[in-house]
Protein backbone atom coordinates (compact mmCIF):
# COMPACT_ATOMS: atom_id res chain seq x y z
CA UNK A 1 0.00 0.00 0.00
CA UNK A 2 3.12 2.30 0.68
CA UNK A 3 5.17 1.58 -2.01
CA UNK A 4 4.44 4.16 -4.67
CA UNK A 5 5.67 7.81 -3.46
CA UNK A 6 2.95 9.49 -3.96
CA UNK A 7 0.80 7.63 -1.99
CA UNK A 8 2.77 8.12 0.89
CA UNK A 9 2.66 11.74 0.20
CA UNK A 10 -1.04 11.63 0.02
CA UNK A 11 -1.12 9.59 3.07
CA UNK A 12 1.03 11.89 4.71
CA UNK A 13 -0.86 14.92 3.94
CA UNK A 14 -4.11 13.36 5.29
CA UNK A 15 -2.32 13.16 8.52
CA UNK A 16 -1.60 16.63 8.96
CA UNK A 17 -5.04 17.59 7.72
CA UNK A 18 -6.50 15.69 10.70
CA UNK A 19 -4.00 17.45 13.48
CA UNK A 20 -5.00 20.67 11.65
CA UNK A 21 -8.51 19.90 12.52
CA UNK A 22 -7.52 18.28 16.20
CA UNK A 23 -5.61 21.85 16.79
CA UNK A 24 -8.87 24.13 15.46
CA UNK A 25 -11.22 21.95 17.63
CA UNK A 26 -9.00 22.01 21.14
CA UNK A 27 -8.86 25.51 20.51
CA UNK A 28 -12.42 26.60 19.58
CA UNK A 29 -13.62 23.70 22.83
CA UNK A 30 -11.56 25.17 25.21
CA UNK A 31 -12.61 28.95 24.28
CA UNK A 32 -16.04 28.69 23.44
CA UNK A 33 -17.73 25.57 25.25
CA UNK A 34 -18.68 24.16 28.50
CA UNK A 35 -20.13 20.73 29.81
CA UNK A 36 -20.48 17.20 28.17
CA UNK A 37 -20.25 18.54 24.79
CA UNK A 38 -16.63 20.10 25.43
CA UNK A 39 -15.33 16.72 26.77
CA UNK A 40 -17.15 14.93 23.44
CA UNK A 41 -14.91 17.31 21.12
CA UNK A 42 -11.89 17.38 23.04
CA UNK A 43 -11.83 13.16 22.94
CA UNK A 44 -12.70 13.78 19.19
CA UNK A 45 -9.79 16.23 18.68
CA UNK A 46 -7.57 13.60 20.63
CA UNK A 47 -8.45 11.05 18.60
CA UNK A 48 -7.54 12.51 15.47
CA UNK A 49 -4.28 13.04 16.89
CA UNK A 50 -3.59 10.11 18.05
CA UNK A 51 -4.68 8.92 14.26
CA UNK A 52 -2.95 11.52 12.69
CA UNK A 53 0.41 10.06 14.27
CA UNK A 54 0.21 6.46 14.15
CA UNK A 55 -0.32 7.69 10.42
CA UNK A 56 2.69 9.62 10.44
CA UNK A 57 4.11 6.73 12.36
CA UNK A 58 3.81 4.22 9.50
CA UNK A 59 4.61 6.65 6.55
CA UNK A 60 8.35 7.35 8.61
CA UNK A 61 9.35 3.93 9.35
CA UNK A 62 8.27 2.20 6.04
CA UNK A 63 11.43 3.44 4.82
CA UNK A 64 12.28 5.23 1.53
CA UNK A 65 10.52 3.83 -1.78
CA UNK A 66 12.56 1.97 -4.14
CA UNK A 67 13.15 4.41 -6.98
Amino acid sequence: MLEDGMMKMWISFIAMGLMFISVIVTIVTKEKLRGFFRYTLLTFSFICMMVAGLIIFLVVFTGPVPE
